[in-house]
């Protein structure tokens, strides 16, 4: 009677334990997932330590005769090889052409492909400036900076075709989750990377499922009790079209072996108040989505595809052909979704760059573009030697199109993290260097290089970036492909400016006599207009 309450007291020490451990780590039940695997062999070794416990086993010899030791010992082995094989089979050493065939690229058209965009469309801050912005804005906000902060998440999104980042409050200790808890968290910051406005979004019901949530409200413990068997990869951040917070999930998917070739299958959306849950399959997702594959995910397997192109071995030691992305990405927006650039250079570890790539974060759609020139770094270093005097440090270049020429786009920073300056770098030519005070007067300054070094016509310069400031005599309403357009004229002028709704919602609330000043592109019947105050 003693022995079997001794059994059933240390089968449930046992759970307990096991419980606790899975509870804390949270592994997926999925033989795809590694933490699966190491749970189990953690809970083996448990299993075998209390064992010889409780037979009192001391020595080898004492092991080997005890038949139910062997056995644990023996399942033990197994696992761990299992696991061990796995690990080997579902690597590139064996599998270089399936890690090779994960991604498809495509052959871009620089020009086609990647438009001149108006500069409310440029995202000048990077993730570090965007984040002391979100805490400048909450330490103005005296009555949550006690008790919240914001999240270090600040995932850059589209919104209301805007590049933005967006991410959510936290609670600022235990304490202040325990007295806040009830009502959640009532606010996320969203920051506008054009125009570096930083706004405190707050919400009439806060938010309950987030990362700083205790117990089985927070997010990664509640994804784990609905889908106990996915593989979720990064979480991110993101609203949709009407400013609702969302959870974005993507669970992996294992297209080699038991761990290999590591890609996206499915994206289960959580709204963050109620802590609903919708499962899509990748393709069936909502097209307000912006990250499904992780920036790292997808540069991971462009390096597959890039130096596996003769094998493995080839890939170590004679590295014939192969490619790999340079250090560090940024992102653009084209066609409502987000896309990490990267430029693509030899291993050789050489300072030019062979081309680049863009990554669409939602579709895993990838296009090459066999465009030499400096690394980014390069350029980086270019920009920074022309206000060397002020000691300003690059952000990571932007790539844009700048009078059909690929140009890198630098934000110049001072010791205090904020922008000060902005550089265009040609990408082929990396000793133009144009530095302004403004996006545009950099630009103005940019294509005056580009004319003097003989790259543009010094007509095609004067078509570019103009200013004009008056009052509207004139303003009336069209509609293009199913897009509104107004069409103003302005006192004094006979030139027509085409203003998209779309880019500039704020058009319709401007009358006749209303003075504007209006930056803009020559056309043929109407002038584009690239930004109006």
């Amino acid at each position: 009677m003693k022995n079997m309450k001794m059994k059933i007291m240390g089968v449930i020490t046992f759970l307990i334990v096991a419980g606790i451990y899975y509870y804390v780590t949270l592994p997926a039940i999925n033989i795809h997932s590694r933490d699966f695997w190491v749970f189990w062999i953690i809970l083996m070794v448990l299993v075998i330590v209390w064992y010889g416990w409780k037979k009192k086993i001391r020595s080898k010899q004492e092991v080997k005769s005890s038949k139910g030791m062997k056995i644990l010992i023996t399942v033990g082995v197994i696992v761990v090889v299992v696991y061990a094989v796995g690990t080997l089979l579902s690597s590139p050493i064996i599998n270089s052409k399936k890690y090779r065939n994960l991604l498809k690229v495509e052959e871009g058209k620089f020009t086609k492909d990647i438009e001149e965009l108006s500069f409310d469309q440029i995202p000048l801050l990077d993730k570090e400036s965007a984040t002391l912005l979100g805490n400048r804005k909450m330490g103005s906000m005296v009555d949550m900076v006690s008790q919240f902060e914001v999240d270090e998440i600040y995932t850059q999104i589209n919104y209301k075709d805007k590049p933005v980042r967006v991410s959510p409050l936290k609670y600022a200790n235990i304490i202040k989750w325990f007295t806040n808890r009830s009502e959640g968290i009532p606010a996320y910051v969203r920051i506008d990377m054009a125009s570096q406005s930083t706004e405190l979004v707050k919400l009439d019901k806060g938010m309950k499922y987030t990362t700083s949530e205790h117990f089985n409200r927070n997010i990664y413990r509640h994804l784990r009790f609905k889908y106990p068997t996915y593989i979720f990869n990064d979480l991110s951040f993101e609203t949709d079209d009407e400013g609702t917070p969302y959870w974005v999930c993507p669970v992996k998917k294992f297209n080699i072996g038991l761990f290999g070739g590591e890609t996206i299958g499915r994206v289960v959306l959580c709204n963050a108040i109620t802590g609903e849950t919708k499962d899509y399959a990748i393709d069936k997702a909502p097209s307000w989505i912006d990250r499904a594959y992780s920036a790292d995910m997808l540069v991971q397997l462009y390096d597959y595809y890039g130096s596996l192109k003769h094998g493995f071995l080839n890939s170590v030691l004679g590295q014939k052909d192969c490619l790999k992305t340079t250090d560090g990405y940024n992102y653009l927006a084209i066609d409502d979704d987000v896309w990490v650039y990267t430029g693509v250079t030899s291993v050789s570890g050489d300072e030019s760059n062979v081309g680049f790539v863009l990554m669409n974060q939602r579709t895993m759609e990838t296009k090459f573009y066999s465009i030499e020139g400096a690394t980014e770094k390069s350029a980086m270093s270019s920009a920074e030697g022309q206000v060397q005097n002020l000691k300003y440090k690059a952000t990571f270049p932007l790539l844009l199109n700048i009078s059909g020429e690929p140009t890198y786009f630098i934000a110049l920073k001072d010791d205090a993290g904020l922008v000060k300056k902005y550089a265009m770098v040609n990408v082929q030519k990396y000793q133009l260097v144009a530095i302004g005070d403004t996006v545009s007067s950099c630009e103005k300054q940019y294509n005056k290089l580009l004319v003097t070094d003989g790259v543009i016509k010094e007509e095609e310069e004067t078509t570019k970036v103009q200013n004009i400031s008056g009052k509207i005599s004139k303003i009336a309403q069209g509609v293009i492909e199913g897009n509104s357009h107004y069409y103003i004229m302005l006192e004094g002028n006979g030139e027509i400016f085409d203003v998209s709704v779309v880019d500039f919602i704020n058009v319709i609330k401007y009358e006749v006599g209303q003075n504007v000043t209006i930056e803009y592109k020559k056309g043929e019947k109407a002038n584009k207009v690239l930004s109006m105050k």
